[in-house]
């Protein structure tokens, strides 16, 4: 399976006027700006995903439809409460490799710290692994089969202006 790793676009801040509710805050018009040129070397790269999965909170539910709209996988984009803060990163893995048949690529569309935590887990076995994924990183991994524990390698992990530099 190759898992991609996606993190939400640029987005109000917290606690901004009118966006106290910290799972409404949107994307502002330079994340979206920075996700339509990442999605643009996505397509370069030629990626494209069985399964777009992401958290349902406003910003990452528009990061992922920026995504699946430019590389024209509307159908394959679903959501899941584990990509949200505070979901479980370790029954997301095993939702993962439950899933049948199982995905070849799937896209993850998340946020920190869940994201970086669950590439340490993945790759290291536990969350103890320094890993900084920028708003709009990108970071691919490469596993036989999920499973919560050291069960994958790091391929690459790109940033925003690295992928801005692509399109």
């Amino acid at each position: 399976m190759n898992l991609f790793i996606l993190r939400h676009g640029v987005a109000v801040e917290p606690g901004s006027p009118g966006f106290e509710n910290d799972a409404d805050r949107p994307l502002i018009p330079k994340g979206e700006r920075r996700l339509r040129a990442a999605a643009a070397a996505m397509k370069k790269m030629e990626l494209s995903f069985d399964l777009i999965l992401s958290s349902p909170l406003v910003r990452a539910r528009q990061t992922a439809d920026i995504v699946a709209g430019e590389l024209k996988l509307k159908k394959q984009l679903q959501f899941s409460d584990a990509l949200a803060p505070g979901g479980g990163m370790k029954n997301l893995a095993r939702q993962l490799d439950e899933r049948k048949p199982a995905p070849e690529n799937v896209l993850l569309v998340g946020h920190e710290p869940g994201l970086s935590r669950l590439i340490s887990l993945l790759v290291a076995g536990d969350d103890s692994a320094a890993v900084e994924m920028k708003k709009g990183g990108l970071c691919k991994l490469e596993a036989d089969r999920l499973h919560a524990g050291r069960c994958a390698t790091l391929i690459w992990l790109l940033t925003p202006s690295q992928m801005e530099l692509m399109a």
